[in-house]
């Protein structure tokens, strides 16, 4: 393997940082013990800048490039964005159905609690869904569907690969161009 540059972030398939790594986990760093380091990082990451600075925490985070793409808003290098968690509102939800197929079942003894292939699971003495004493091709029972959720936050991760995002802290100096 040829030497990194100091700052380089690679990936790696085990556990911990090889020789001259660090893991990009926001640790606090001196300045007077990586002073090349923090002369290209600086504060971008955190760190109070006279004694201290921080590597970039890519712990359950998606890396993205700085700058900005047509359409997308600018990113600066060291910026945290995007939610942890979302509370989806029923404003934001596009409108749809949910469309239910219904069988009857008039003969008792075919009537089941078991789960079976084909059955439904409502039990003859359940609370029923319907409105009561209603001509076939009605409405449901308002308590039928409702809204689920109590405005709680659901977490809101993309899919993820556990992957070791370590930083070079000795190496090549990064020439300017």
């Amino acid at each position: 393997m040829s030497s990194p540059f100091i700052g380089e972030i690679q990936l790696f398939g085990f556990n911990f940082a090889p020789m001259g790594f660090s893991q990009c986990n926001g640790a606090v760093m001196s300045i007077s013990q990586n002073t090349a380091l923090f002369s290209l990082l600086g504060t971008y990451y955190g760190g109070n800048g006279q004694n201290t600075y921080q590597l970039p925490n890519l712990m359950t985070r998606a890396a993205c490039s700085q700058g900005s793409g047509v359409g997308l808003s600018p990113r600066t290098i060291g910026e945290n964005f995007g939610e942890d968690t979302v509370t989806l509102l029923a404003s934001e939800m596009p409108m749809h159905n949910h469309v239910f197929d219904l069988h009857t079942q008039r003969d008792v003894t075919k009537r089941t609690n078991v789960p079976s292939a084909g059955a439904s699971l409502l039990i003859p003495t359940q609370i029923s869904p319907f409105l009561p004493n209603v001509a076939p091709n009605t409405s449901f029972a308002p308590s039928m569907l409702s809204p689920i959720g109590g405005s709680l936050p659901h977490e809101n991760d993309q899919p993820y690969l556990a992957i070791n995002y370590c930083i070079a802290l000795t190496g090549i100096f990064p020439a300017f161009s």
